[in-house]
């Protein structure tokens, strides 16, 4: 008694993938070999951002950024708080969707950096010291002023 083949006109059909929800998928999990990294550059820039508010020459917003991008890779839970927070979600939010920096933000650090510029001529022992950073300073100054700013 042999199986006999199947009839000619059936087909086999694959199982029907499961329906389409209105929810986002869920990304692919991240290796956790380096999350340990990840994580601890998050705090650590963190940490330099909260420090740069209140220590003249030291930014704010760079290492803030830098502890967004961080923390995306490392450490969701601190990536969902930076987005929430009242101060540092927006310009976050701004940063990640469209590469933007607020005029605001663009004014207050040119303002810190000319304030550090006069703080080093004063103090600095050689005048190519203090010109070498300013001019460090003003090539960020000129990227910062061509970077666009956030829509409406």
């Amino acid at each position: 008694m042999s199986a006999s083949p199947p009839p000619e006109d059936s087909t086999v059909h694959a199982p029907a993938p499961p329906a389409a929800t209105e929810a986002e998928p869920t990304p692919p999990a991240r290796p956790v070999r380096l999350r340990w990294a990840w994580w601890l550059l998050a705090y650590a820039s963190l940490a330099l951002g909260i420090v740069g508010i209140v220590v003249p020459g030291l930014p704010t917003v760079p290492f803030v950024l830098l502890s967004a991008f961080a923390a995306s890779r490392g450490s969701q839970r601190l990536h969902a708080w930076l987005l929430a927070h009242r101060q540092f979600g927006p310009m976050i939010r701004d940063w990640q969707a469209h590469g933007a920096v607020s005029r605001r933000a663009k004014r207050l650090a040119v303002s810190m950096m000319a304030l550090c510029a006069a703080i080093m001529f004063l103090t600095s022992p050689k005048w190519w010291m203090a010109a070498s950073g300013t001019a460090i300073m003003c090539v960020v100054a000129i990227w910062l002023w061509r970077r666009p700013e956030p829509p409406g």
